[in-house]
């Protein structure tokens, strides 16, 4: 639905105010048309004065001008076929001796239109073979034809007018690249604003994915524990139930800062994005979902960008979620180490892993890459020799300024 708008959008940003105004609701370029017959009629009746040596303007002059005009309205639907059909037209006109003048410019539209609309070879064939049949009656046919007597054509009037034919098909050929320039360049925004859209669409998801991800896994674990305690120790389970109620007002909390970009966007959140500084606030929310994690850290920390200190945070709170559903260890270490513009993330456990399903989405890992790879670092995971299973994360600490 929405790349069938884009392209509608498209075809109509290609055509230009002249086409855009001139047309109604035939679809035919009525008003353009109008005033190029009017211009051709009026025009060969001034030259018409002067060349004493041709036939008069007469009615069927004007009727053959009048067509030539009318062929014009169906330029932009069948240029190929107008194009001929106008050289023809005027070729005939001249066959009968009519005089010369405006009645070129009736071939130099069709010309134009054919050259624009993407037809070059018909539109030189259509003024090579009018040239050509205006070489045989001003040459060569003249004594049959009328007006009576006339004589041979000047050859040296055969140059200036090639010349003409020549310029006005390079015009043709200019304006149809720039035309076609112009509508690679939409081509090409249309194609970026998808490319933002679609980058912007995966932001979204990723966010929602580790807020709800790790939220759930710990409300997932309390609930457990409040089912089993229930009877046997209710104050643990009315515990279990608080935490439930915390993490899962946080989840809603983060969820609706993620949805208010969408709502407003280009509006500055009403909550700053989770960082290292609320590294804290994780750990005891793993705690609540019975993992003890220890966290420990070396080198001097830098001030980070925001998009790496959210993607730090980010990588940290995938990484203790998939020791809370998938490892039997109930401890975990988190190593940060600042170094020169870079941050190594390190998040190591004991395992085993438990092998059961943990009901989540499986883009745990993938996330995290995309996380790393947007800010030109990497994701190592795996199991590590002793046993247990291992994250690590390295960021580049680029200014997102720095181009």
């Amino acid at each position: 639905m929405d790349a069938d708008i884009d392209e509608r959008r498209s075809r109509r940003s290609r055509r230009t105010p002249r086409e855009r105004g001139e047309r109604d609701a035939t679809g035919l370029p009525w008003r353009s048309t109008s005033l190029i017959a009017v211009a051709v009629v009026v025009g060969t009746g001034f030259a018409a004065r002067n060349q004493f040596d041709r036939e008069a303007l007469d009615a069927a002059g004007r009727g053959l001008l009048l067509l030539g005009a009318v062929l014009l309205l169906f330029r932009h639907r069948r240029p190929v076929a107008v194009v001929f059909a106008v050289a023809a037209v005027t070729l005939g006109y001249l066959a009968a001796g009519y005089p010369y003048g405006p009645v070129f410019v009736l071939v130099a539209v069709a010309c134009f239109a054919a050259v624009v609309h993407g037809h070059r070879t018909a539109a030189w064939w259509a003024v090579g073979l009018l040239w050509a049949g205006h070489l045989l009656l001003a040459h060569w046919l003249h004594r049959w034809l009328p007006p009576a007597g006339d004589g041979a054509a000047p050859w040296g009037q055969e140059l200036p007018a090639a010349a003409v034919a020549v310029a006005v098909l390079a015009a043709s050929e200019a304006v149809r690249g720039r035309r076609e320039q112009g509508a690679q360049r939409r081509a090409e925004r249309v194609a970026a604003e998808r490319r933002r859209a679609d980058a912007e669409r995966l932001r979204i998801a990723r966010e929602l994915h580790d807020v709800l991800a790790h939220s759930i896994s710990v409300i997932n674990v309390q609930a457990g524990v409040g089912l089993a305690l229930l009877d046997s120790d209710p104050e643990q389970a009315r515990s279990a139930l608080t935490t439930i109620k915390a993490a899962s007002k946080e989840a809603l909390g983060e969820v609706r800062q993620v949805l208010d970009t969408l709502r407003a966007p280009g509006d500055a959140p009403r909550t700053p994005a989770p960082g290292l500084a609320h590294l804290p606030e994780l750990v005891e929310q793993a705690a609540a979902a019975g993992l003890a994690v220890t966290v420990s850290t070396s080198g001097t920390p830098d001030v980070l960008p925001p998009g790496a200190d959210l993607a730090a945070f980010r990588i940290l709170q995938e990484a203790l979620t998939n020791v809370v559903r998938h490892s039997g260890s109930r401890t975990a270490r988190i190593q940060i180490q600042h170094g020169s513009g870079r941050l190594d993330l390190t998040v190591d456990d004991d395992g085993p892993a438990t092998g059961t399903e943990a009901g989540g989405s499986g883009n745990g890992l993938a996330g995290m890459r995309e996380r790393a790879g947007a800010l030109g670092g990497s994701i190592e995971a795996g199991a590590r020799p002793s046993g247990g299973f291992r994250v690590r994360a390295v960021l580049p600490l680029r200014s997102e300024a720095t181009p």
